[in-house]
């Protein structure tokens, strides 16, 4: 099978399940969600809102590049950008709140509320960019 082929393929096992400002995307593929975002690694998410997750991370984080990370460490970006933001990052890690609270020492209900905080900031980031009409070749 040639390379052409082989895309077209996977191009055809795939459909856009959202698709967001600055050339980010979630598509749903045969392994699950995978979130495409320039500068980052294509990461693969089981269920569609832990891949939501994810790119809400990567807006507050104005970006964030997993490469150099290992498999178990976490971006310079999102460790600069704050307790919620850190939390939401390893909840799209591990996927345990208990684990994550635990890590924090705070109670898993705190964990919702940082979730909480980065889905709205995110939402308010891709606003901000949509009504500045921001392309990615202005970022």
């Amino acid at each position: 099978m040639s390379q052409t082929e082989s895309t077209a393929e996977a191009e055809a096992e795939t459909s856009i399940h959202r698709e967001y400002v600055l050339d980010v995307r979630i598509v749903e593929c045969a392994d699950g969600y995978r979130v495409d975002a320039p500068g980052n690694r294509e990461e693969t998410f089981a269920d569609a809102e832990t891949a939501e997750l994810y790119a809400d991370v990567y807006f507050c984080t104005n970006g964030f590049e997993e490469a150099g990370t290992g498999e178990r460490g976490v971006p310079l970006d999102v460790l600069g950008a704050g307790r919620a933001v850190l939390a939401a990052y390893l909840l799209t890690q591990y996927g345990d709140d208990q684990w994550v609270a635990s890590f924090f020492g705070k109670k898993p209900y705190r964990v919702r509320e940082y979730v909480s905080w980065v889905e709205e900031r995110a939402a308010e980031i891709r606003d901000g960019a949509r009504e500045r009409d921001v392309t990615p070749a202005d970022a």
